[in-house]
């Protein structure tokens, strides 16, 4: 029978330079990549040198972006926070939204997306602004053609809600030919909408299909109220819709002296 060799015995000394030379060279590498890394971080070569800004950019302008958000940056392209960097753009009025990437050797590429205003938001004062998607934003209102924009109002967190039902209203009036102006939803659930005659009708609260209904009947039935004193929905000063059978309105022009205006129209079904 054949025997194995003896294995032979690795003196201890040998183990221990062989272990000194490993750690010696792990430390070695470290050290490399450690100098590697800080040069890296520091040499002017990757500072960030170039930001081009991209989207859809109607109140921007992507040279005064660059310039305004640039000092903000901390770091160069290995070490700057995308996520800094990105809050950082969207802090600039009407940005919606902005994504921020890396792009060799020493750039960012920013794509934005602007808000587009629906509405004005809050009281006439403010500088509030609802967007497409019902979010409210500030924005500088000089910058914006104000012509045709309807004012909303409404308890905090209530903007998607109030833009909703004032897409439903609005096609409503049209056989009225007036338009609609402004919503107001109050803290109670009360709806009143301004039109662009400048009347003020009060629609009472309840389901969003409750608050239709009245108004589609008011609209359906004021012109035959309006005949009767030679006027049309122009005319209209006020109205008030939380009556369960009818609504009482007041007309432009119609004395306190006449009936019109003593005991208000009433239309009903």
């Amino acid at each position: 029978m054949t025997r194995n060799p003896p294995t032979a015995v690795v003196p201890f000394d040998v183990k221990l330079m062989n272990i000194t030379a490993t750690v010696m060279f792990m430390g070695c590498l470290a050290a490399c990549v450690t100098a590697v890394g800080w040069w890296l971080m520091r040499t002017p070569a990757f500072n960030i040198g170039r930001i081009v800004v991209e989207g859809e950019l109607v109140h921007n302008n992507a040279v005064t972006l660059r310039a305004n958000v640039a000092p903000a940056l901390k770091g160069n392209f290995f070490t700057v926070d995308l996520k800094s960097a990105q809050h950082a753009f969207e802090q600039a009025p009407w940005v919606k939204e902005a994504q921020v990437r890396r792009e060799y050797p020493n750039g960012l590429r920013v794509i934005l997306k602007e808000h587009v205003a629906e509405a004005f938001w809050g009281p006439d004062t403010g500088t509030g602004l609802v967007d497409k998607a019902g979010e409210v934003f500030e924005a500088n209102l000089g910058e914006l053609d104000r012509e045709g924009l309807p004012r909303l109002q409404g308890p905090e967190g209530s903007a998607p809600r109030v833009l909703q039902m004032f897409r439903m209203l609005a096609p409503v009036l049209k056989p009225l030919n007036v338009g609609l102006d402004g919503l107001m939803l109050d803290a109670r659930g009360g709806w009143e909408m301004a039109l662009d005659n400048e009347a003020v009708i009060k629609l009472g609260g309840g389901t969003a299909e409750e608050v239709l209904q009245r108004v589609q009947r008011f609209v359906r039935t004021l012109p035959q109220i309006t005949s009767q004193y030679k006027r049309t929905a122009v005319a209209l000063e006020s109205a008030d819709l939380r009556y369960d059978d009818g609504y009482a309105l007041r007309l432009k022009g119609v004395t306190t002296g006449s009936s019109a205006a003593a005991t208000p129209a009433r239309a009903r079904r």
